[in-house]
C-alpha cells in the first residue's frame, strides 16, 4: 500500500474525534438525536479547522445502515463507501473547478432521481464562494426546495462572498482557530503512534507555526519526521521554518521594557542573520505585548489567553514593569509596522526603527498627564515655575467691596470764580477705595492725563473697579487671539468683572452665555494663564460666568454708572462747578469698549478645535455680514 500522509491516515472519522469544534459536532448530534436534519448547511471557517472532515461524518450519520445515528460502526458497508470515496449517493464537488452555471444545470437535473443504495443523496460541495453568480442564482429554488431525499453540504473560507440568498437557506456554522494546547496535545498523540520523540518545545513551535490550523501542523510533523528522523528538536523546527525561539521573543521584551536601544537591535540583527522572518518576529513581538497586556488587566487570569508554562512565567515577571498605557502604544506601533511589512523593500530598517519607536513610546507621557502635573504645581504655589516674582508695587488693585460706614462731610464745592482751576485731591483718612468725581470736560479731547478727584465714601453695593483692569483685559484678549483664534473670537462678547485673589473673571452676558462651555476648557485655562504671567500676573486663574456687562445695564441712561472705569482727561481741564451733595451718589463717565482684537481668518481656519468641529459636523466656514 502507497504511503499515507499524517494529515489523512489521522483523519477524524466520528464527531468526538473532532478536536476544538465542539460546539458544532454536539449540535449536529443533537439534530440527528431529534430528527430535526435540515436540507441544507454552511460550515465556514479557516483553512485546516475541519470543516470538510465534519461534512463527511455528517454524511457517515445520515446514510448509516440503521441510520441516522451517530454511534455507527466502522466495519458498516456504507460508512466504508464513504470513507473510501467510492459512495454513489456522497458526491464530493469542487467549488473551484465546477462552478459555472452549466454545472449547477446538471446538478440540478440529476438531483431529482433517488438515491442508489443509501438513504439520502448527499451533495458536498467544498471552496462554494467560487460559485459564479449565475450560478448561485441557478441553485436557489433547487436549493430551498430540494427533493425530500437530497441533502446539500458547503463549506467555505471566505462566506462573505457567498451571496446572501444562499446564507439564507442554509444553517450556518462557524468553526473556530484551534487553540494552541489542543494542537500540541494531538501531535504528542500522533507522534506516539509514529514511534516519533519529539521535544515540547518542538511541538509548542509548531502549534505556532500552524496558527490555529490542525492540517497545516499534522504537515509539519510530518515533513520534520521525514527531514530529522524520529527524534525532533525544537531547532529543528525553527531552522525549517524560519521561527523564533520563545527564549529569543522574552529576551528582546526583555530589553524593550528595560528601555534598552543597544541590546534590543543587536538581538533583531541576530535573529536577522539567522534567516528569521522579520513579519513572524514582528506577529510574536505583537502577540507577546497582547498577553501582557490582558495579563496586566485581569491581573493575572491565564484563561483569557493561550501561553505555554514558560510564557506565563515571562508574563507574571513583566506585567510589573510596565503600565496599560504604554502597553496600548506599543501595540499600536508594531500593527503599523505589521501593515506597512507588505509594502516595503526595506523590511530590516522598517523593523529597527519600529523598535526605536516601541522602546520611547515606552517611557512616553501623554500630554494629558503633563498639563494635570503643571495644574497641580500651580497649586502648590508654583515653586518650580519659571516666571520671575512681578513686585508688589506693580500688581493691579483688587477690586473690592466696600464696608458700611457713616457718610462723610460733604466736600466744598469749586469756585466759579476759578474757570482753570486743577481739581485737587484730599485725602481721606479712612481706608475705603472711593469712587471718584469727574468733572465735566468740555470737547475738543486733550492729552490723556489722570485727574485728581476728590475721594467720596463709596456705597457697599458697588464693587471698586480695578485701575489697570480695562487695559489688562484688552492685551489679554489680544495675547489670547493670537494663541488661539477661535477663543479670541468668542471674548469679544465678554468684559472682565474682576481681579481679586489671584482670580480673574469674565463674564459673558445672559445672551451669550453659550459662549462659556465653548472656552472654558483645560486648553484655554492653560493659555488664560500663561498670557496673564506674560502680562506681569502669574499665578491669576480665570472664571467664566454669566454676568451682564455694565454697558448693557446703562443702555439708554444719560448717566453713567458708578462700576464703570473713569476716563483719562488732560492735564488742566476747565472745571464747571457741581454741587455734590454727601447723600448723592458720585457718578462716572461711561469707559471706551476695549480695542478690537486683529483676526487673521487663515490662522482661524487652521485653528485645530475649528478643524475638529467642521469634521465633526460637516459644517463649512462662511462669511455673514449684517
Amino acid at each position: 500500500m502507497s504511503y499515507q500522509v499524517i494529515a489523512r491516515k489521522y483523519r477524524p472519522q466520528r464527531f468526538e474525534d473532532v478536536v476544538g469544534q465542539e460546539h458544532v459536532t454536539q449540535t449536529l448530534g443533537n439534530a440527528i438525536k431529534q430528527n430535526r436534519i435540515a436540507h441544507a448547511y454552511l460550515f465556514v471557517g479557516p483553512r485546516g479547522t475541519g470543516k470538510t472532515t465534519i461534512a463527511r461524518i455528517f454524511a457517515k450519520c445520515l446514510n448509516c445502515t440503521d441510520g441516522p445515528k451517530t454511534d455507527y460502526s466502522d466495519t458498516d458497508p456504507r460508512v466504508l463507501e464513504i470513507t473510501e470515496g467510492r459512495s454513489l449517493d456522497v458526491l464530493e464537488i469542487d467549488g473551484a473547478s465546477n462552478r459555472g452555471i452549466d454545472e449547477v444545470r446538471e446538478l440540478r437535473d440529476t438531483v431529482k432521481y433517488a438515491p442508489s443504495a443509501s438513504r439520502f443523496k448527499i451533495y458536498i460541495i467544498d471552496e462554494v464562494h467560487m460559485l459564479t453568480k449565475e450560478a448561485f442564482n441557478a441553485l436557489l429554488k433547487t436549493l430551498e426546495e430540494p427533493p425530500p431525499h437530497a441533502k446539500f453540504m458547503f463549506a467555505t473560507t471566505e462566506p462573505d462572498k457567498v451571496l446572501p440568498t444562499i446564507l439564507s437557506r442554509c444553517q450556518r456554522f462557524d468553526l473556530r482557530r484551534i487553540p494552541t494546547a489542543l494542537i500540541v496535545k494531538q501531535l504528542a498523540a500522533i507522534a506516539v503512534k509514529e514511534g516519533a520523540q519529539i521535544a515540547p518545545a518542538a511541538l509548542n513551535a509548531i502549534a505556532r507555526g500552524a496558527d490555529g490550523g490542525m492540517r497545516d501542523a499534522e504537515s509539519t510533523l510530518d515533513q520534520l519526521i521525514s527531514f530529522c528522523g524520529k527524534e525532533v528538536s525544537e531547532a529543528d523546527v525553527l531552522s525549517m521554518f524560519g521561527l523564533a525561539a520563545e527564549g529569543q521573543i522574552f529576551a528582546l521584551t526583555d530589553a524593550i521594557l528595560a528601555a534598552q536601544v543597544e541590546p534590543a537591535l543587536r538581538q533583531l540583527n541576530d535573529l536577522a542573520k539567522q534567516g528569521k522572518d522579520l513579519g513572524r518576529i514582528v506577529t510574536e513581538l505583537l502577540n507577546h505585548f497582547r498577553n501582557l497586556l490582558i495579563h496586566k488587566i485581569s491581573k493575572g487570569d491565564l484563561s483569557l489567553i493561550e501561553a505555554s508554562e514558560a510564557e506565563a512565567a515571562v508574563l507574571a515577571r513583566q506585567a510589573p514593569q510596565i503600565t496599560a498605557d504604554a502597553l496600548t502604544r506599543i501595540m499600536e506601533i508594531l500593527t503599523d509596522c505589521e501593515g506597512r511589512l507588505r509594502d516595503t523593500t526595506s523590511k530590516m530598517i522598517l523593523v529597527e526603527v519600529t523598535l526605536l519607536k516601541v522602546i520611547e513610546a515606552r517611557n512616553a507621557v501623554s500630554i494629558d498627564t503633563v498639563l494635570k502635573q503643571l495644574q497641580q504645581l500651580r497649586a502648590e504655589g508654583g515653586k518650580t515655575s519659571p516666571v520671575s516674582a512681578t513686585p508688589a508695587s506693580a500688581l493691579p488693585v483688587v477690586a473690592s467691596v466696600a464696608p458700611v460706614v457713616p457718610p462723610a462731610p460733604a466736600a466744598a464745592p469749586i469756585p466759579a470764580a476759578m474757570p482753570n482751576a486743577q481739581v485737587e485731591l484730599t485725602p481721606v483718612a479712612e481706608p475705603v477705595k472711593a469712587v471718584p468725581v469727574i468733572p465735566v470736560v468740555s470737547p475738543p479731547a486733550v492729552e490723556s492725563h489722570p485727574v485728581k478727584t476728590v475721594e467720596h465714601p463709596k456705597p457697599a453695593h458697588s464693587p471698586a473697579p480695578v485701575a489697570d483692569l480695562g487695559k489688562l483685559w484688552t492685551e489679554l484678549v489680544e495675547r489670547v487671539g493670537r494663541a488661539s483664534p477661535f477663543a479670541g473670537s468668542n471674548l469679544h462678547e465678554a468684559h472682565p468683572v474682576s481681579l481679586e485673589n489671584s482670580l480673574l473673571t469674565i463674564g459673558f452676558d445672559p445672551e451669550f452665555e453659550d459662549h462659556i462651555s465653548l472656552v472654558d476648557n483645560t486648553k484655554n485655562q492653560t493659555i488664560f494663564r500663561t498670557k496673564l504671567a506674560e502680562l506681569g500676573h502669574p499665578e491669576v486663574h480665570v472664571k467664566f460666568i454669566k454676568h451682564e456687562s455694565p454697558n448693557r445695564a446703562n443702555l439708554g441712561s444719560t448717566e453713567p454708572s458708578a462700576t464703570q472705569k473713569p476716563r483719562m482727561t488732560a492735564k488742566k481741564v476747565e472745571a464747571v462747578p457741581v454741587a455734590t451733595p454727601a447723600s448723592q451718589t458720585p457718578k462716572t463717565t461711561t469707559p471706551p469698549p476695549p480695542e478690537p482684537v486683529a483676526f487673521n481668518q487663515e490662522e482661524f481656519k487652521n485653528d485645530p478645535l475649528i478643524k475638529k468641529a467642521l469634521e465633526i459636523f460637516k459644517g463649512q466656514i462662511v462669511d455673514v455680514r449684517s
